[in-house]
């Protein structure tokens, strides 16, 4: 089994998302993959991940997403008048297919598939949809990867700082043209800033990483939705588990010990929705 560690912020509901986005990606591309978090040192936490094989779990994940073709998904019969031609899926999670919606498949070289919809579930559970607008899910999550004229993507940290992107993949924040809204570092309205930073041409940066890997992490796994508007509720964990107890877990399943509670509210602008910093809940903490 290989182990690796990264830093992480608890406080940042994106990269505890994201931290469980790197474990389904491990599971997929390694195999038995578990993970957990380590908070005794409360300046240096970190999230741990364990996984089949030799190989950096994190730097797996990584290099699959920098090398991933990228499509988007739709029902048979679906037709798309402009854009992207998306293929057709006898499986798709909702009974109807928006453009802007579209599940997005991510392929590697050596045949492993990966679909992510979490945006589109039509199951009957909060679909945590967040961006709005004329940006469908692909022209994000193309943008997360390779970047656009307005911004980078994980792509160029990875040709350009390999090393420390798979030692702190959160916290090499650069500009970005449209996302997924799920790091809060890049949520933002005019009435918080005080000014439109689009507007002046302002450039607000964040973390390609904790975008695409978060929206991998919401696939199988949601934050609870206290009530029932915009406020949101997510569990860590301190134990190595594996992937299907974490994702219970992550959405409020309880856990004997090593457990704490978050909650975070949801910014509007527009009619967009960002994820913000979260507090913790102190009545539910079970720190040891």
């Amino acid at each position: 089994m290989a182990r690796a560690s990264i830093p992480v912020d608890l406080f940042n509901p994106g990269q505890v998302f994201a931290c469980l986005g790197f474990l389904e990606a491990a599971d997929v591309l390694l195999g038995e993959a578990e993970g957990g978090f380590d908070w005794h040192d409360p300046e240096h936490v970190r999230f741990l991940m364990s996984a089949e094989g030799v190989r950096n779990p994190f730097e797996a994940a990584l290099e699959f997403i920098v090398q991933a073709d990228i499509v988007a998904i739709a029902p048979p019969g679906y037709v798309q008048e402009k854009g992207d031609v998306p293929e057709c899926s006898e499986v798709f999670p909702s009974e109807e297919a928006d453009p802007m919606r579209l599940p997005i498949r991510l392929s590697g070289a050596t045949g492993t598939v990966s679909v992510l919809g979490h945006w589109a579930d039509g199951s009957g559970r909060v679909d945590f949809k967040l961006y709005s607008g004329n940006r469908s899910a692909l022209v994000i999550a193309r943008a997360m990867v390779t970047g656009t004229g307005r911004g980078e993507g994980v792509k160029s940290l990875w040709e350009r700082q390999r090393e420390e992107l798979v030692r702190d993949p959160f916290n090499l924040v650069v500009p970005m043209g449209g996302s997924f809204n799920l790091d809060p570092r890049g949520g933002w309205s005019a009435i918080d800033a005080g000014y439109s930073p689009n507007d002046c041409g302002h450039e607000v940066v964040s973390s390609p990483v904790v975008e695409i890997l978060a929206a991998w992490g919401l696939e199988n796994a949601r934050p609870h939705c206290e009530d029932g508007r915009r406020e949101y509720v997510y569990q860590v964990w301190q134990r190595a588990a594996p992937l299907t107890l974490s994702r219970a877990v992550l959405g409020g399943a309880p856990m004997t010990t090593g457990q704490r509670r978050f909650r975070f509210e949801l910014a509007l602008s527009g009619k967009n929705k960002f994820v913000t910093f979260s507090e913790e809940d102190a009545h539910d903490d079970k720190r040891n």
